[in-house]
């Protein structure tokens, strides 16, 4: 995948985007120090790239009813295309499922499960979770707190930014 080239003025948007992606496009302007015409400009082309590929509402999962949070390592008893795929297929099809990662280490898959209550998960877990295709084992961790959660990607924090000297409209490499 080809990796974007982004000066600084975008990479402040992206930032302020993830912050609150509510703001009017006056609003991001005079953050960035550039005028609306060329934030909106920025924001499209990004979106174009695919480098903004959504807009969302973060949600209060435990004002929800969604009070569990439960981390399951699966393994998988056969490890063919056939297998894999029709996994994955059930993950993605289970909503309480809200993430899938193929792992390496000594679990095949890291899931991250939502539920109202411990009574909730062991439900989802005795009709959905041990019904999975291709499931050899199962290892549920509850999570007791969550200590950090954090969609932002870090644009600035430790990541070498080039300075944007050859002014708005010519992208730099993050690399240089």
């Amino acid at each position: 995948m080809e990796k974007i080239e982004l000066d600084r003025y975008s990479l402040q948007l992206l930032d302020e985007l993830q912050r609150d992606a509510r703001q009017t496009m006056q609003q991001l302007a005079d953050k960035v120090w550039l005028s609306a015409t060329p934030c909106w400009k920025r924001i499209k082309d990004m979106e174009a790239a695919g480098v903004l590929r959504g807009y969302t509402a973060v949600l209060d999962r435990a004002r929800l009813g969604l009070g569990l949070l439960v981390v399951v390592e699966v393994n998988l008893d056969r490890h063919n295309d056939e297998s894999v795929d029709r996994f994955e297929a059930a993950v993605m099809a289970c909503p309480p499922i809200v993430r899938c990662l193929s792992t390496t280490g000594e679990a095949d898959y890291l899931l991250t499960v939502l539920a109202a209550d411990i009574a909730a998960y062991d439900t989802l877990l005795q009709r959905v979770l041990f019904k999975l295709p291709g499931v050899a084992h199962l290892r549920s961790r509850i999570v007791l707190r969550e200590v950090k959660t954090d969609t932002r990607l870090p644009l600035d924090d430790g990541l070498p930014v080039a300075p944007c000297a050859a002014g708005p409209g010519r992208p730099l490499s993050r690399e240089s």
